[in-house]
């Protein structure tokens, strides 16, 4: 399907013909130097045409790089088409390695698409981020043959205090470009300009989502935005002065709207309406000095439970606007308790974290703003109604239980599954790994994105030598995977390093480990949380974090699923469950990284552990009644099942047992609640008791030392997703590694195939990564959606 919708993207017009545009995105093994990774390349459309009418779906492409005039034969697999601005703008970085990485990244990309003449920017020299309006967007130099395109730059005329700190007043090779005073301006590509104020995002005619899905939904805020209109009240900034001002008239102009002010000041200025904040914000009153209180008192919460490190939403004059808290508290000659906001890149603010020259917070120059607690509202682009509900309930918990904590500081809430093709899906997504951290990454995504089962970690009181480490997996780590869909691998190595400087381990930053080891680590040491699992054995209550299948001799399982597995093992070590765990962390029988008991182990989407309880209700296996006797020794009698525990009524009890075979059989009472079943008037059968089950939504898979992980992420049977935290690689030794999260729905249809079909299943035909699933399993993660809420 992917060539189907290149002939609409990436062209160019010359006199005659159409121009389709690729980056390569993998080494193809040619020798020259033209075709690396990062490089720009292109073919006329109606040769591609002509090729697609031989091929519906061609494996290769005769493309030409830029700087050559020669074809070359490079597979479609090895690249990406992009429009011909996105090639423009890349081919303005000099080093395809660059090229590659700005690429990958995409939202400096896609923001560069959408700047225009006059809008207000910061541009990168030397180091230093200095401060300009965008005068001039387009080639410096005209194409040279055989080359259709050259690079597009950003001219940019600073501003303010960084006037004169440029390179040149506009002109290039004698031409000018734009006019601006001597050292005034500065010609920059666009990863090294991030604009200042929001800006709509391009939207690529290349992208490989259905039409349909790029038409989103408004959030209810944007629903009921009320544009700015005559009269109303604003903020602006001009000269890092914060000023006020009434709107008298808005016009358009060269397709932008412009804001027509009457100052505080007796002025009348015009700005872009991206460059002014509806309302005062932080009208200054003339009021006495109350107190320069820096934590809000725990009396004063937000309705919704938002605080510090909450990502929000407040309403600015060109509609919502984005940011995290970062302080709360009472302002010098404010009422009312405010939020110090840092405002995401493409947003605009008054202040860097300081107000009446006493500091609050720390961020970059107009990334802040401060504004009432009250007009803040949970972020509507990852958050719903019932985000919402679950935030205000954990809140209400944590103050029950007196957490000592930051106010507010709780986790986003889990990627839903809706959601996961949106954030999730593609290159640079996930977990970016480094050094031997495969172990950590697939844990942690496994654990956190789309799960909410152990947030408890995040949020629950600590020892203070490890509060840096909850605040590095909370803030580093889960909030911007849950929220951005991807985290850099210096935040893991940041995690590593303070694990190796506690003394918990004088290898975590280097060599290889287990995900129990780290995830025991992480729970039982670090955080001291209640055990997972209960197990009981001989009446004796035995707790632990994992659970470790192993089998005797005697199981004759060939293609086993994890319930078999589980039953088995219990059966054998004469185990129970105690209680019924929020989350069962289920290790697979293998020994080493290498030998494994099984080619293949089918995936149980739930696991039925109603009969692996040492207490509760539970159903006859012959008639489904209330069962009151258990029979160990009839696990293995195939007459009733292949395997799995036999608990019987008394009648049936009374029948299977009176026959020869089983007499020397000894049944024992199961342990029922006291008072159950309660008592009836009618002399009817107790009714059938319900079944506890646990659902899958993660699976860990080791190959060749390497771990990778699968998650469960919605109720269908191709809600499937895999992550590969180092799935490919750019550069060699000061490269970095690619994570990758790909959509898996072929797993769906191994699924429902019965066990002898899925037997004859040879692994390396298997569609896509299905044999990495059901043939390289290491540990399988299920939670209980009933238990987990109160845990």
């Amino acid at each position: 399907m992917l060539v189907l919708y290149w002939t609409f993207c990436g062209v160019t017009m010359d006199a005659c013909d159409v121009k389709m545009y690729y980056i390569i995105i993998k080494d193809p093994g040619l020798p020259t130097v033209l075709k690396h990774v990062g490089h720009i390349c292109y073919i006329q459309e109606s040769r591609y045409m002509s090729r697609l009418s031989r091929s519906e779906f061609p494996q290769e492409l005769p493309v030409i790089c830029m700087g050559s005039s020669l074809d070359s034969l490079l597979k479609v697999n090895d690249l990406k088409p992009v429009t011909a601005k996105e090639a423009e703008l890349l081919q303005a970085l000099g080093e395809d390695s660059e090229r590659l990485k700005w690429y990958l990244e995409r939202d400096a990309l896609d923001t560069a698409l959408g700047l225009t003449k006059d809008a207000p920017v910061t541009v990168e020299l030397d180091g230093k981020w200095l401060q300009g309006i965008v005068r001039y967007v387009g080639r410096m130099t005209e194409p040279k043959y055989p080359d259709p395109i050259v690079g597009t730059f950003f001219g940019i005329e600073l501003q303010g205090e960084d006037k004169g700190k440029g390179p040149t007043d506009g002109t290039y090779l004698s031409k000018t470009l734009f006019p601006c005073k001597k050292d005034c301006g500065i010609f920059a590509p666009f990863s090294r300009v991030k604009p200042m104020v929001s800006k709509p995002k391009f939207v690529s005619k290349c992208l490989t989502f259905p039409a349909a899905q790029l038409a989103t939904q408004p959030s209810p805020q944007q629903a009921h935005h009320q544009p700015l209109s005559t009269g109303d009240r604003v903020t602006f900034f001009m000269d890092e002065d914060i000023l006020h001002g009434m709107v008298m008239d808005l016009e358009e102009k060269e397709g932008r709207t412009l804001v027509i002010i009457s100052t505080d000041r007796d002025e009348k200025i015009t700005l872009p309406l991206d460059s002014v904040i509806k309302g005062e914000l932080l009208q200054h009153e003339p009021e006495p000095m109350e107190t320069d209180k820096a934590i809000m008192p725990m009396e004063e919460v937000h309705p919704l439970g938002l605080g510090v490190d909450s990502l929000v939403e407040v309403t600015l004059a060109i509609g919502p606007g984005y940011g995290t808290i970062r302080w709360i508290g009472t302002l010098p000659g404010q009422k009312g308790t405010y939020a110090g906001l840092e405002l995401e890149d493409g947003y605009t603010g008054v202040s860097n974290g300081t107000f009446k020259d006493h500091r609050f917070f720390r961020c970059l120059p107009r990334q802040g703003l401060f504004v009432k607690l009250l007009s803040c509202r949970p972020d509507s682009r990852f958050q719903g109604a019932a985000d919402i509900q679950n935030e205000r309930a954990s809140a209400n918990v944590l103050q029950e239980r007196q957490v000592v904590r930051s106010p507010g500081a709780l986790p986003s809430s889990p990627i839903a599954s809706e959601q996961v093709e949106r954030m999730l899906i593609g290159r640079m997504k996930g977990i970016q790994g480094h050094i031997n951290s495969c172990y950590m990454d697939s844990a942690l995504f496994s654990l956190f994105s789309c799960s909410s089962v152990l947030d408890s970690l995040l949020f629950k009181s600590t020892e203070p030598r490890d509060a840096p480490i909850q605040s590095t997996l909370l803030h580093d780590i889960v909030n911007p995977l849950r929220s951005k869909g991807f985290v850099e691998g210096r935040h893991i190595m940041k995690l590593r390093q303070q694990l190796q400087e506690l003394g918990y381990c004088h290898t975590f930053t280097t060599e290889e480990k287990d995900p129990e080891e780290f995830l025991t680590l992480i729970m039982h040491h670090i955080f001291c949380l209640d055990p997972l699992l209960k197990l009981s054995a001989g009446g004796k209550v035995q707790d632990s974090y994992c659970y470790q299948i192993f089998l005797d001799n005697n199981h004759s399982l060939v293609l086993p699923t994890v319930q078999h597995l589980l039953e088995h093992s219990f059966h054998s070590a004469g185990l129970k469950l105690a209680e019924v765990p929020s989350c069962l962390i289920l290790q697979m029988p293998r020994f080493g990284k290498k030998f494994k008991m099984f080619q293949k182990i089918i995936p149980s989407l739930e696991l039925d552990i109603t009969d692996l309880l040492s207490e509760g209700p539970q159903q006859c296996v012959l008639c489904g009644q209330l069962a009151y006797e258990e029979c160990v020794d009839c696990f293995r009698d195939p007459v009733f099942s292949r395997t799995g525990f036999k608990v019987f009524c008394r009648t049936c009890s009374s029948q299977v047992h009176s026959h020869p075979e089983r007499l020397s059989h000894s049944p024992s009472p199961l342990q029922l609640p006291e008072g159950y079943p309660a008592p009836t008037t009618l002399r009817a059968p107790p009714p059938a008791p319900p079944r506890e089950r646990l659902e899958l939504f993660a699976v860990l898979c080791i190959e060749t030392s390497h771990y990778v992980s699968f998650i469960k992420h919605g109720p269908n049977s191709t809600d499937w997703i895999f992550f590969d935290s180092m799935a490919d690689r750019h550069g060699e030794r000061d490269g970095f590694n690619i994570p990758q999260v790909e959509a898996c729905p072929e797993i769906g249809m191994y699924l429902v195939m019965s066990p002898a079909e899925l037997a004859n299943q040879v692994p390396r035909d298997m569609k896509g990564v299905a044999k990495r699933l059901f043939c390289d399993a290491y540990m399988y993660l299920y939670q209980s959606t009933s238990i987990s809420l109160y845990r």
